[in-house]
């Protein structure tokens, strides 16, 4: 049975227009009257979603088709395994998009959360298998490797975090700290590593090219588990883990940008190569990843990291800096650099209206959180986040609209 990426790809731009849509139904009961649906099982609906049914779906498409791509003598069965996979993924992801609004953290919700995890933990099983068949100097194997195990230990975070919420049994700071366990092994480690793999293979990375390269995916492996505790510095720490979370900090950042400074020089030549527009994007997504990883290091600053975490505007401003400038704009460039879905014109407006959109919602955001500091209110601020969620939407609705039409 042949794997057919796009299908599959068309159901992600779906299911991102479809957590854009929610993420601006939020928007419009902030800014004005709108007393239908509570606003936290939307918010539940919204992020469990955007993780499941766009981004983890999404990772899971393209590394299936790297893997159909690179594997030696790939069976049939193989194939047919994933699809099966895929479809239980979505089934999962449409049960948490319904039913986190209906009841919020309710039996049937934490039911279909469960089962995502579950499938998660299948393809993991399955996709590390078949890993074998790739050869062994193929730098985007380990990469691979570590997504899929960080994928899976983030669900401890979730386990917690929906027994609190059940039992009804909730203290503030276990509360967070699950929520904040989850996110970072999720966004810098599912996430990050499956994105990493699939760059390198983009590019076509070689380990004869430069030692470094080899190195580069074991620094991030072993300062990615220390890390976490750069989200929990709010907390009192002991003095000696507050170091290592300080020298985890600084090997991603100089990892980071040792990096960035080899592939510029290395592969000049390839990215030349490459459809301006689509280096624009990349280069917009280095730049929010470098911003990211400056953020990082920064938030090691005790006096910032409280001021940090005790303000909900600067929190969901990172949390969406790498959710869409880095993660979603990569994977949207992904998808059309390897012509997956073919990118017309149409597509190509929608992607920078949405592109604007990523960027007005960081700044507007992050003028907020700012602001906040002061303890100063920024003039319609809700109201210029609801437009800039539909300028969002706007996007993400060419772009699915014209991927989805028959040429």
């Amino acid at each position: 049975m042949f794997f057919n990426s796009k299908f599959w790809l068309k159901f992600s731009l779906l299911n991102l227009l479809i957590v854009a849509f929610i993420g601006l139904l939020m928007r419009y009961k902030i800014g004005f009257e709108f007393p239908y649906l509570d606003q936290k099982h939307l918010q539940h609906s919204h992020s469990h979603f955007a993780f499941s049914g766009w981004i983890t779906h999404t990772l899971m498409t393209l590394m299936i088709g790297f893997l159909e791509k690179r594997a030696k003598n790939i069976e049939n069965s193989i194939t047919e395994k994933y699809n099966k996979i895929l479809t239980a993924n979505l089934i999962c992801a449409y049960g948490m998009l319904v039913f986190f609004i209906i009841q919020g953290y309710g039996l049937i919700s934490i039911f279909f959360s469960t089962s995502s995890i579950a499938v998660s933990c299948v393809f993991a099983f399955y996709f590390v298998k078949d890993l074998k068949l790739i050869s062994k100097e193929d730098l985007s194997k380990n990469w691979f490797k570590a997504a899929v195990f960080f994928n899976v230990i983030s669900s401890l975070g979730t386990f917690a975090l929906a027994y609190m919420m059940a039992s009804k049994n909730i203290h503030q700071n276990e509360y967070l700290a699950s929520i904040y366990y989850y996110l970072h092994f999720q966004y810098n480690g599912w996430f990050f590593f499956a994105c990493m793999g699939l760059f390198i293979s983009f590019i076509e990375l070689k380990s004869s090219e430069n030692i470094f390269y080899k190195r580069l995916f074991w620094l991030f492996f072993l300062s990615c588990i220390p890390a976490y505790f750069l989200s929990t510095l709010w907390l009192d720490l002991p003095i000696l883990l507050y170091i290592i979370t300080v020298i985890a900090a600084l090997i991603q950042s100089f990892t980071w940008f040792k990096f960035l400074i080899l592939i510029i020089s290395a592969k000049k030549d390839f990215f030349k190569k490459t459809r301006p527009f689509l280096r624009y994007i990349l280069v917009f997504v280095g730049f929010a990843l470098s911003v990211k990883f400056l953020l990082q290091l920064g938030s090691t600053i005790p006096e910032i990291s409280k001021l940090a975490f005790g303000f909900r505007p600067i929190v969901i401003a990172y949390l969406h800096l790498v959710l869409l400038a880095i993660i979603s704009l990569f994977l949207l460039f992904y998808i059309y650099a390897n012509n997956f879905i073919f990118m017309n014109k149409k597509i190509k407006v929608g992607i920078i209206i949405f592109s604007i959109g990523v960027l007005l919602n960081e700044v507007i955001l992050a003028i907020q959180g700012i602001a906040s500091f002061s303890y100063t209110i920024v003039p319609l601020a809700n109201e210029l986040l609801f437009l800039v969620a539909i300028i969002l939407v706007s996007g993400i609705g060419t772009i699915t609209f014209y991927s989805l039409k028959k040429s």
